[in-house]
């Protein structure tokens, strides 16, 4: 059910509550002009009669005549020197406050305003939008000349400062078309970049607001309008819990559809935005003094030349039958000298550019090779081609993967971002393989599966291969993506849910890898996949695990032997009970042999705010010994003085330090879904191992180590995986576990303890 929408106190034209069909009422161009239709008249009755050479001016949104439901209020009062104007001001602010309405207000004269306007580009930008509400109508058109005259004139100067802050903007708010849960007004492609176009335009630098940006503009608002109606307030960030309501309100299937066509709309204002700011490049240069005439060209690469910087082709690729290669070549070279390809060049490549071959002919394979590993101009050259249909033409398949959402809370981007950001990460690790060619193939196909029924990595496999063959690699290099792609999870997925001293887990990678090279290039996708997908992906001690994992399986591909597991520390093994490691995230207590000592010594951990992402445990001669590695939970280092006196006590069995947090740990319950328990029999060397995929919550390990140690379990090791809000936590419990009945108690008592 919908909540209402009607806030207490609001104006004339508020949206309404009740059903979606009635909200509908509320969104679209009409409803936005009738909201500020009655905003103007509910101003204009507060407004004093008869005061000459004062005025209500609405900027921003109501200005615009663009009102959301919950927009906030962009005024100026404008006066000439009238006595008594703080008066005025109060008698207009205040009722706009006990509605509860958002205010961004000033009260300046004309000089005043178009001062501050001249240095401010924010405020120049606003008086753009200016409107007369009430008032001296002749004062308020004296501002509106005014500054659009000033605009015209300054713009040029402005326009550097106007840059340098929509570029801040984008670092903070990130790409509206590739996020999952996008700004829709200050990330890049969203409705404040629409209003700089505007703006560009006016200043006559380019013709800016194009039909395809006009009609993007009113769907993004469209959604603006449908999201402050789904949450009751305003609201510009689109996140998850919203989409669905959103969607419904739009007429849309679901929330995916609502985000694909966001992140349509998204690149078209983005694109056209990157077209002004290059039209605007040009325009200072000549200002600047720059030689008059015509621009000069300055070859780049075959076919391709460098005129007024940008990209066009050289006269001579424009015969009657163009090389099929040629756009793929532009791209390249565009790319790597990171300069934009002319939007009339990429408008005649989608027209003419002849479909290629199949197999693509080597200039055309040696160019996606080039452009995928160019680094820093891979991304913008993509975008380009990607607006104007050229990869399309390149593969087929990348029209299923545009902006196909990625769920999982781990995922930043959409997946054909997260695809060619893969494919920049990789360049990072292109040094360390054999064949980075096939390292920046496998990346950027390295999830062409997702979106498919099945396991991803299994059913991308097969697509892989067949694009590897059309773009022309020999069987060997084809067989090689296609395992790449169908193991590219493997190595991060074994690094943090198995034991990394089992020769078991050793053998079974280094069997399905089969060489070193291959291990190699897998060991370099996982890591730029892991950065591709976001910060919550990759840490350092996943690439820790990583890494140790590839050394022990390297050892066995060269070798054939495995490598010994490492020893306990000798002090531990000799000293006196109890005793206390602390080494930076790696932490171990060894102490009388005795039930539950995992449990007790994770629940401390908690208490001092740590995180443990594996646990070891070994038992010599009556000694225990656990073994955690471990991360703050907010990022603080703990205190070692008082976490090696707290863990003493615990390893001596004082189980009061640890009786606040067990209480706490006991009552937290993590997430909606259902937790599940899996068992993977035979895939260790002494032990069966029990997988909990569950809710992250406070205490959990201490929850599932006690419930396992009640049910009379001897947990070996652990490895406890968290991807965003969900564990895959894998214990290895000693014995066969042959028998179904006992499993089954097992994990019942540790679903029970979720």
């Amino acid at each position: 059910m919908h909540r209402s929408t009607r806030a207490r106190g609001a104006p004339p034209g508020g949206p309404g509550g009740g059903a979606p069909a009635k909200l509908r009422e509320h969104i679209g161009a009409a409803a936005r002009d009738e909201r500020a239709a009655a905003l103007d008249a509910w101003l204009k009755g507060m407004f004093p009669a008869h005061l000459p050479g004062v005025s209500l001016v609405a900027v921003g949104g109501l200005g615009r005549r663009d009102c959301a439901p919950y927009s906030d209020l962009d005024l100026v009062l404008l006066h000439n020197g009238a006595a008594g104007i703080d008066r005025i001001a109060a008698s207009l602010w205040y009722p706009i406050w006990d509605a509860r309405l958002g205010l961004d207000h000033s009260v300046r004269t004309l000089p005043e305003a178009l001062s501050v306007a001249h240095d401010d580009v924010k405020v120049s930008l606003g008086l753009l939008d200016a409107r007369h509400v009430a008032g001296d109508a002749g004062l308020s058109a004296e501002l509106v000349a005014a500054a659009s005259d000033q605009w015209r004139r300054t713009a040029v100067r402005l326009l550097p400062q106007l840059k340098e802050l929509t570029t801040a903007r984008w670092a903070s708010h990130g790409e509206l078309a590739f996020l999952l849960e996008g700004d829709l007004k200050e990330a890049a492609g969203g409705l404040r970049d629409v209003t700089i176009l505007r703006a560009i335009g006016r200043a006559g630098v380019a013709d800016t607001m194009r039909p395809a940006v006009r009609a993007a503009n009113l769907r993004v608002l469209d959604t603006r309008d449908a999201l402050h109606l789904a949450v009751g307030r305003r609201v510009d960030r689109l996140v998850a819990q919203e989409r669905a309501a959103v969607a419904e309100l739009l007429d849309l299937d679901d929330g995916d559809a609502l985000l694909r066509r966001v992140a349509g709309d998204a690149r078209t204002i983005a694109h056209a935005l990157d077209d002004a700011w290059r039209a605007a490049d040009r325009l200072r240069g000549r200002r600047r003094g720059l030689p008059a005439g015509s621009p000069a060209r300055r070859p780049v690469a075959r076919d391709v030349v460098e005129q007024d910087g940008e990209l066009v082709l050289a006269r001579t690729a424009i015969g009657p039958v163009p090389d099929p290669s040629l756009s793929l070549r532009l791209a390249a070279a565009a790319a790597t000298v990171q300069l934009p390809i002319a939007r009339a060049t990429s408008e005649w490549l989608a027209s003419f550019c002849p479909p290629l071959p199949n197999p693509w002919p080597p200039p055309a394979r040696a160019a996606l090779v080039s452009l995928l590993g160019s680094g820093p101009g891979l991304l913008p050259t993509w975008e380009t081609c990607d607006r104007y249909g050229l990869t399309d033409a390149w593969l087929p398949e990348w029209a299923r993967l545009r902006s196909l959402p990625q769920h999982h809370p781990i995922h930043r981007y959409t997946l054909d971002r997260h695809l060619v950001q893969a494919a920049y990460e990789a360049t990072a690790y292109a040094r360390e393989v054999e064949r980075p060619d096939l390292l920046l193939i496998g990346a950027f196909l390295h999830d062409v599966g997702k979106g498919r029924p099945g396991d991803h990595s299994v059913v991308g496999a097969p697509i892989a291969a067949e694009i590897a063959t059309r773009i022309g690699l020999p069987p060997a290099d084809v067989a090689t993506i296609e395992k790449l792609v169908r193991l590219h999870l493997l190595l991060p997925d074994v690094a943090t849910r198995r034991d990394l001293s089992d020769p078991k887990t050793i053998s079974s990678v280094a069997e399905a890898v089969g060489d070193a090279g291959t291990l190699d290039l897998l060991h370099a996708l996982a890591r730029a996949d892991s950065r591709a997908t976001g910060p919550a992906a990759w840490s350092d001690w996943k690439g820790r695990l990583m890494a140790e994992l590839v050394s022990r399986v390297r050892t066995r591909l060269d070798t054939g032997e495995l490598p010994e597991p490492p020893a306990p520390d000798p002090e531990l093994l000799e000293g006196g009970l109890p005793a206390v490691h602390l080494d930076g995230d790696r932490i171990a207590v060894a102490a009388a042999d005795r039930r539950g000592l995992l449990g007790q010594v994770a629940a401390c951990l908690a208490m001092h705010r740590l995180d443990v992402v594996a646990a070891n445990t070994v038992t010599v001669d009556q000694r225990a010994i656990v073994e955690f590695l471990t991360q703050p939970r907010y990022g603080t280092p703990y205190d070692p003085v008082a976490l090696a006196a707290d863990l003493r006590r615990v390893a001596a069995g004082d189980v009061s330090v640890t009786q606040r947090v067990r209480a706490r740990a006991m009552s937290a319950r993590g997430g909606t879904a259902s937790p599940r328990v899996v068992w993977q029999r035979g895939a260790a060397t002494d032990a069966a191992i029990l997988e909990l995929r569950a809710a992250d919550s406070a205490g959990l390990l201490y929850r599932v180590a006690t419930a396992l140690d009640e049910a009379g379990a001897d947990v070996r090791a652990a490895r406890i995986s968290t991807l965003g809000g969900d564990v895959v936590d894998a214990f290895y419990l000693v014995g066969s576990w042959a028998d179904e009945a006992e499993r089954d108690r097992v994990g019942a008592a540790v679903l029970a303890a979720v």
